[in-house]
């Protein structure tokens, strides 16, 4: 009776120690990862929306700024906020002969004269840490996430003539 007993001990602690834990840590990874990916669209997302309702800037310095400040709570919230992982705003014009998205380039910033007509915002070398740091292995790179958009006025009122940066 005690050998099976010592039996069903060692099986279990093999069950567990082979099936039982990778598979949680696996889940917690996958939760953590998926969690992550999400947070990272909907930051994307909100920055084309931010972009496309406030005044543009050649360098895209006040929708970047906008965005490391509202990085929603996630586990690598500090890459985003400190510039580990690159946030990028890049806006275009429609060219009226072929259609086609050009760079949107003009010699005032943020005025009535010159609203561009689209924006993307892409989120770059971005780096998921969190749970692989704790297990030593090397940091999995995510893809690049970005969003376009149309300009919706870019925060300017034609009638009044003035901005909102």
């Amino acid at each position: 009776m005690s050998r099976r007993a010592g039996q069903a001990t060692v099986e279990y602690a093999m069950v567990t120690a082979g099936i039982v834990i990778p598979l949680t840590f696996g889940i917690i990874f996958l939760a953590q990862m998926l969690w992550i990916w999400h947070s990272v669209v909907e930051l994307t997302r909100d920055g084309a929306r931010y972009a496309a309702t406030h005044c543009w800037t050649a360098d895209g310095n006040n929708v970047v700024t906008y965005m490391r400040s509202h990085v929603p709570v996630m586990v690598d919230q500090q890459q985003f906020q400190t510039g580990t992982a690159e946030l990028q705003v890049n806006y275009f014009s429609r060219d009226p002969n072929s259609g086609a998205l050009v760079d949107f380039s003009c010699d005032t910033e943020c005025s009535t004269a010159c609203v561009p007509d689209a924006v993307t915002v892409q989120v770059a070398n971005y780096q998921f840490t969190s749970f692989v740091s704790y297990l030593k292995l090397q940091p999995i790179t995510i893809p690049n996430f970005q969003t376009s958009v149309a300009m919706e006025g870019a925060g300017c009122d034609p009638e009044q003539g003035t901005c909102t940066p």
